[in-house]
């Protein structure tokens, strides 16, 4: 099994913090959000998996290809970098790692999580993850029939079609199949809206009898910006603490501090007459003094002082001392 993972868009709408960092590798509960990202697919696939191919763009620099390949070796992977050097559309992204598409696929887009409890149907030319939403009107969205067999995919409908939106993670039993399928999209110049898109590919398979099935999601969680990112962090927190995973690491230093759980709480963090958490994520070798903070996401290596914080999102090496309370600062960021 082989993951494909693009990612090279920068996320704007989560400015400033992806000034510096690429959206999936801004921590979500301690981890880059492309890390859960990959555990949770190889949970849910439950098969070793090969190789995890990695589509940025160049300028992201080397040490994130680093981060990357990091990430896929953790889970006993091959870590493959490619590049995608204009936004043209998902199949074109895709199609950025070609020389992966091989066997079994999962293809994976790096803004959201997810939590799921349903079983691989390997025997399905496809699984499309979906989950059901209340306005479907602004996603991408299947249709059943009585066999739980998706017979067609709608964009954005503006009348009723179905509630089961399309949250980015697809299934392919045969990777050979969908190079082909979106290699004629690309040769013959099929495009909409002047970019590439993967449904056509997906259409175009399903007018040749193939067969699509859902994966039905429990949670779907979105990182677009940085009201959603802040909560993402907090609903994972939850679920991480419900599953009794330990998130406070060992060296924290209190003094006449309080954590309030759930709360991830990284390397050497100092803590000094603070308050912190419910909901709260603190990165390696932050320091936290005379503050209240909670429902609030800070990287590492910041500063906070006499602030009272809540839905905040700080970046690395940031340092704040002031009375705003949902404040979003990026990296390497003062105010005082």
């Amino acid at each position: 099994m082989r993951i494909i993972v693009p990612m090279a868009g920068r996320g704007s709408r989560l400015r400033p913090h992806t000034l510096t960092v690429p959206k999936p590798l801004i921590p979500i509960a301690g981890k880059p959000i492309v890390h859960r990202l990959v555990e949770d697919i190889a949970g849910v696939i439950n098969q070793e998996i090969e190789e995890i191919a990695f589509i940025i763009h160049k300028d992201f620099g080397t040490q994130v290809e680093k981060d990357l390949v990091a990430i896929a070796e953790k889970l006993g992977a091959k870590g493959s970098i490619y590049y995608q050097e204009q936004p043209l559309g998902t199949a074109h992204a895709i199609m950025s790692a070609k020389e992966s598409m091989k066997g079994p696929i999962v293809v994976a887009y790096a803004d959201t999580l997810f939590r799921a409890d349903f079983t691989l149907d390997t025997t399905a030319d496809s699984v499309i993850w979906v989950k059901q939403v209340e306005d479907p009107s602004a996603f991408g969205v299947v249709q059943l029939n009585d066999k739980n067999e998706i017979v067609d995919f709608v964009e954005k409908p503006k009348e009723f079609v179905s509630d089961l939106a399309i949250i980015g993670i697809y299934y392919f039993k045969s990777g050979e199949t969908l190079r082909e399928e979106l290699q004629y999209l690309l040769d013959n110049n099929v495009v909409k809206g002047g970019e590439y898109q993967l449904t056509d590919g997906l259409e175009n398979m399903k007018q040749k009898g193939m067969k699509f099935v859902p994966g039905k999601v429990d949670e779907w969680m979105d990182c677009g910006n940085k009201n959603v990112t802040v909560e993402t962090n907090s609903r994972m927190l939850n679920f991480l603490h419900n599953d009794g995973e330990n998130l406070v690491s060992q060296n924290v230093v209190l003094e006449n501090s309080t954590i309030v759980p759930p709360c991830f709480i990284g390397e050497n963090v100092v803590l000094k007459n603070a308050t912190v958490g419910p909901n709260v994520s603190l990165g390696n070798n932050t320091r936290v003094e005379s503050s209240v903070i909670k429902n609030s996401l800070v990287q590492t290596n910041a500063v906070i002082t006499n602030a009272h914080l809540d839905n905040a999102m700080i970046g690395n090496h940031a340092a704040f001392n002031g009375k705003f309370t949902s404040i979003s600062i990026g990296d390497y960021s003062v105010i005082e």
